[in-house]
């Protein structure tokens, strides 16, 4: 396993605390919603008038964002991730791609942590569309722990990012962050699992699942999956006999595409397995019930891994 990441001030254990000490430091950024204040909700009182919410108006807020970022403010803005990056798509594109302002965009309720929610509510191609816009970055971190590890190098770069905030407990310590750096938690000759953001913790049971059954499993966290860190991509083709993209957004467009993509461009053959969501939007339950019907708890990644291995084998 890698070295931990230096220790957090305990000051700053969640995403809001975080943000507002950063802001205390940096008067520069200014804290935005789309009247989605779920991980802010003490910052109206905290920040003043460098919270601003504008109601349910995602092209509002990008716009009013792109506006502040063009006078030298660095807006964090939080809005649920569906309505963010389809219903403001042209705004994000336009306002904030073309001129590459500095703004963050915070996609909450991403994937399969939107849950209970229905279609309407699931961002489930957010990736694909974020990773078109040229010159817009974009980050899932694993869990809470892992987001506030990179917050700060997000905030410092002068590019714009889309973040899929993730608030789920972490399972490991997770190692220093830097923008195009893959965190590799181990190496398999057998399988690599690559994921990121919400499937991170079901992987990491899925590769000790599958070394309890013999199978050397390594495991990729991606971090960022814009920009991509294609040398770990391309280390795991050339060290593994499968590769294995994990993920809560649709097959098209996100990293099973970006794998795709980078193994092509280098000359690479390698057998790959996609478990993401192929042509249908996922049933919505608690959580635990989500991954269980969709098969995407650690037995069943696992499982699905397994099958393809002996399928391989025989």
């Amino acid at each position: 396993m890698p070295e931990a990441a230096q220790t957090l001030h305990p000051e700053y254990r969640s995403y809001e605390d975080l943000l507002y000490g950063m802001a205390q430091a940096d008067e520069r950024i200014i804290v935005m919603t789309a009247e989605n204040r779920a991980a802010i909700r003490g910052l109206p009182a905290r920040l003043g008038p460098r919270f601003v919410d504008v109601g349910i108006c995602e092209q509002t807020l990008i716009g009013a964002a792109a506006g502040l970022a063009l006078r030298g403010r660095i807006p964090v803005v939080h809005a649920l991730a569906s309505f963010l990056t389809m219903r403001a798509f042209e705004f994000i594109r336009t306002d904030v791609g073309i001129p590459r302002l500095p703004v963050k965009l915070v996609g909450s309720f991403a994937g399969f942590v939107s849950e209970a929610n229905g279609p309407t509510h699931q961002a489930l191609e957010d990736i694909a569309l974020m990773r078109g816009i040229p010159g817009l970055n974009v980050w899932c971190p694993a869990d809470l722990e892992d987001m506030l590890i990179g917050l700060p190098a997000i905030l410092r770069d002068p590019a714009p990012y889309y973040i899929r905030y993730n608030h789920l407990p972490a399972t490991v310590a997770h190692t220093d962050f830097q923008p195009g750096r893959a965190e590799i938690l181990s190496h398999g000759e057998d399988v690599t699992l690559l994921t990121y953001g919400t499937f991170f913790g079901e992987c990491l049971r899925a590769a000790e699942i599958l070394r309890a059954q013999g199978i050397s499993a390594g495991l990729v966290n991606l971090r960022t999956l814009k920009p991509i860190d294609t040398e770990a991509l391309v280390s795991a083709a050339r060290n593994s006999r499968l590769l294995v993209a994990v993920e809560d957004h649709f097959k098209i467009g996100g990293l099973y595409s970006i794998l795709a993509e980078t193994l092509f461009e280098r000359g690479l053959a390698v057998p790959t397995l996609s478990l993401a969501l192929d042509n249908h939007w996922f049933k919505p339950a608690l959580m635990a019930e989500v991954l269980e019907y969709e098969g995407f708890t650690a037995a069943k990644i696992s499982a699905s891994v397994l099958q393809r291995i002996h399928e391989a084998r025989s």
